[in-house]
């Protein structure tokens, strides 16, 4: 098959969509498909190059020539209604390339909707996110979970997040475009995320497909790695991802404070603006890490956390550390239930509950035989999440629409 994949960001532009969208259409050419990848082009970056196999071409976008429009310019959001120039650049790929299957990922699709007639292509949408209803994409209404949208909440909460005029344009643009999808196939990395974005209530066909990570993925390189001289030789305890207080930095330092004869503590991301400028002692954090070696320190750490307090999708990094062995204290929230096996993989703990969790961290670090147990019944259930599973499901999805289109 000829399959071109539409996402706003990819590497070097890195986070937990575009290394999804990078290792698909890799494991889809090492496969066999004529693959392809359309993104938006960031300033240093090539025009087109061959990735992994994957032909990549990186458009300009109108939206992306005024960094003010964005909170971080360096990660400048596909907007959620057509961007001219990128769809301009779309259907120049789209008449030499010929894809058999579009499969886009979150808003970028938006640019798509004006070329789906022309492209006579059956398209598929990933939801990484709760961006169908959410204009901040992340269902939250302040430090709470929100309890669904309504335009005139949805307004509020915009503004408060982006500002009056672009919170307003982007909450009133999302909810437009809403009823104007290409899109022939839904997948949704989690059932929250079908859920948060009421797809079932709506009537729109879903499947749940999650997140994947690499079959190798658990497996120590033994390559040396100057970084992990900055760990400490004892087990340790590992949280990794941004440094904020969503993904629940402010939970894991509370609860780690209230150990008696903690164990240290590591935090590997990114700073954030609410990043804690004091630590608990015993916690140090480590910053601008690659991916190999974040994989490399999981082998070495005791025991994950991934207390976040807003309900993430499908944590990569969760699959990760269980590849490695390694038990899970997450939220029981978002799609930490699908991936976290309560009491079997790991623990599920009251979000924002740092009682909670420290009392789930107590648990295992007093019984390292349980902390063996759920690793190696995480290591054994990720399978279910890796490459060689998750990959032909989805080509089943595009065969299925190509079936149903011939027919």
């Amino acid at each position: 098959m000829r399959i071109l994949m539409l996402s706003q960001f990819y590497p070097p532009v890195i986070g937990g969509e575009e290394r999804h969208v990078r290792s698909l259409g890799a494991a889809l050419a090492a496969r066999g498909h004529n693959v392809a990848v359309a993104t938006q082009w960031y300033p240093g970056q090539l025009e087109t190059e061959d990735d992994l196999g994957v032909a990549v071409h990186r458009i300009r976008g109108t939206m992306q020539r005024s960094a003010r429009l964005f909170t971080d310019a360096s990660r400048r959001h596909a907007p959620p209604f057509p961007d001219p120039e990128f769809t301009l650049g779309l259907s120049r790929i789209l008449r030499e390339f010929r894809p058999d299957v579009v499969h886009a990922h979150n808003w970028i699709v938006h640019s798509f909707a004006p070329l789906k007639h022309r492209a006579g292509a059956p398209v598929v949408l990933t939801l990484h996110d709760y961006g169908m209803v959410c204009a901040k994409k992340n269902l939250m209404r302040g430090e709470e979970v929100c309890s669904g949208p309504g335009l005139v909440k949805c307004l509020d909460c915009a503004r408060g997040h982006y500002g009056a005029l672009k919170g307003g344009v982007t909450t009133l643009s999302n909810w437009m475009m809403n009823g104007f999808s290409p899109v022939d196939k839904v997948l949704t990395v989690s059932s929250a995320v079908a859920e948060g974005n009421g797809l079932a209530a709506r009537g729109i066909p879903f499947e749940v497909v999650p997140n994947f990570i690499p079959d190798d993925a658990g497996l120590a390189d033994g390559a040396v790695d100057p970084l992990l001289e900055q760990l400490p030789e004892q087990l340790f305890l590992l949280f990794v991802g941004d440094l904020r207080r969503q993904k629940g930095i402010h939970v894991v330092l509370d609860a780690y404070a209230r150990l008696p004869d903690r164990p240290p503590l590591v935090l590997i991301g990114r700073p954030c603006p609410d990043t804690p400028a004091e630590l608990p002692d015993g916690a140090r954090i480590l910053t601008n890490w690659p991916h190999a070696s974040v994989m490399r320190a999981w082998h070495r750490a005791a025991v994950a956390l991934a207390p976040s307090i807003w309900p993430e999708p499908c944590a990569t990094v969760v699959l990760e550390a269980m590849a490695c062995g390694k038990p899970v204290i997450a939220s029981r929230m978002g799609g930490m239930p699908d991936m976290v096996l309560d009491g079997e993989t790991g623990w599920l703990v009251k979000p924002n509950d740092p009682a909670d969790l420290a009392r789930a961290l107590s648990r295992l670090l007093q019984n390292p035989d349980e902390a063996r147990r759920m690793g190696e019944a995480g290591r054994r259930h990720v399978a279910a999440f890796e490459a060689r599973t998750v990959v032909p499901r989805i080509e089943n999805v595009y065969l299925s629409l190509l079936q149903r289109r011939a027919a």
